[in-house]
């Protein structure tokens, strides 16, 4: 399943647990896979170095290896006028424009607003891991072969 992950998620995943560490673990494990543009990526390292200060015992190399090494960068074009309140988060819609991506996993109240845009679906990551993640999940409980 292809979803663009907003930095709100792929940050909470590394740093904590819960719905976005449940996301990353299963891009981890190749049951997602995200669409990132080269904007997202460099937004994903800020924040990184930035919460790594404040979390110096996380070891984060790893993480953002696996994300250089693991993902196809989307080359995506500029959107022609802004969607979201906060132009900043056009990215990601952009993005899963570029890559046919029907979901966004956000908690940015900026992207929740304009879900629905080009068809594209915004969840936060707790609904996202109910209707994917865990129906997936008890899918392959109730037929393992």
């Amino acid at each position: 399943m292809k979803i663009v992950i907003d930095t709100n998620v792929f940050v909470s995943g590394i740093f904590f647990t819960g719905p976005p560490y449940r996301i990353l673990e299963a891009w981890r494990n190749g049951r997602l896979q995200p669409a990132i543009s080269q904007e997202i990526v460099d937004e994903y390292q800020s924040v990184v170095d930035e919460l790594s200060k404040q979390h110096p015992a996380i070891d984060t190399i790893p993480i953002l290896d696996f994300v250089y090494k693991n993902t196809k960068i989307i080359m995506a074009s500029s959107l022609p006028e802004p969607v979201c309140m906060d132009p900043d988060d056009d990215k990601f819609i952009a993005c899963a424009i570029a890559a046919h991506c029907k979901i966004i996993v956000s908690g940015d109240k900026h992207l929740l607003k304009v879900s629905g845009y080009c068809g594209i679906q915004v969840l936060k990551p707790r609904e996202f891991v109910d209707k994917f993640l865990a129906a997936a999940a008890a899918k392959l409980l109730a037929n393992p072969f």
